[in-house]
């Protein structure tokens, strides 16, 4: 879906574009500059980490096997994996498809951000949306991981995920 004009005029996305500054204003109130570096899994063009870069001055680096960001977007395409995570002050998965668990799992060792748009997380059963969250948030709460669920500003449904906080 193309936008209809404004500062994504020309990039086109499925879903809401808006999301990738939603997510951006997010990130930055809730953790302000208490971070630096962040990973931004299946980012795919790599808005979200364009915006976190410009408009925050973060380092963000997009994960993604595909290796089609944007121009002058650090990206790395090599999978993400959850080991790895204790590097970033901050992983995000904004729509992450097969990356889900990864990035959640990674709330053992540092802040996440999962925005889930379908069921990777467990290939045993149907999940939608809202069984999707409660399934993360039960592998958190019996990890001791400290987290809440947020509804972003957004067009949904795609627009709930789980926020975690890590103390290192």
């Amino acid at each position: 879906m193309s936008t209809k004009g404004g500062k994504y005029k020309g990039h086109k996305f499925h879903g809401d574009p808006q999301r990738f500054e939603v997510v951006a204003d997010f990130v930055f109130d809730t953790f302000g500059r208490n971070i630096e570096y962040i990973a931004d899994v299946a980012g795919g063009r790599g808005m979200l980490s364009r915006i976190l870069n410009k408009k925050y001055n973060y380092k963000s680096t997009v994960f993604d096997p595909r290796g089609y960001t944007l121009v002058g977007v650090d990206s790395r395409t090599d999978e993400f994996k959850p080991e790895d995570a204790s590097y970033y002050d901050l992983v995000i998965g904004l729509h992450p498809d097969e990356a889900t668990r990864p990035v959640a799992e990674s709330a053992l060792a540092t802040n996440t951000l999962v925005i889930p748009c379908c069921n990777f997380w467990d290939q045993t059963k149907k999940l939608g949306r809202d069984a999707l969250i409660e399934e993360i948030s039960k592998y958190y709460d019996e990890n001791g991981i400290r987290y809440k669920k947020v509804e972003l500003d957004f067009e949904g449904p795609k627009n709930i995920g789980l926020v975690s906080f890590h103390q290192k």
